[in-house]
């Protein structure tokens, strides 16, 4: 069993993921399902988004164009 808070005690603060290894699992199965857990979770997406500084300026740029490229998706989809 590999789950228990990551800081314990501040409130508000997310649990680590974790996995509860069966008994008769493989460890790559289980190895597999840890990282598909973090996946959903999210949390190598959080580790690319702050591997460098983005200036205020940068990001919103970024959320900027996210936001013209869901747009034109949604266009596109709902067009006939």
């Amino acid at each position: 069993m590999f789950n228990f808070p990551l800081f314990p005690g501040k409130e508000g603060e997310k649990e680590m993921n974790g996995i509860y290894i069966r008994e008769d699992e493989a460890f790559e199965k289980a190895l597999r399902r840890f990282s598909k857990t973090c996946e959903r979770a999210g949390i190598l997406s959080d580790i690319k988004k702050y591997r460098h500084y983005e200036k205020p300026s940068e990001q919103k740029k970024r959320k900027m164009n996210a936001a013209r490229r869901k747009r034109v998706r949604d266009d596109r989809r709902f067009t006939w």
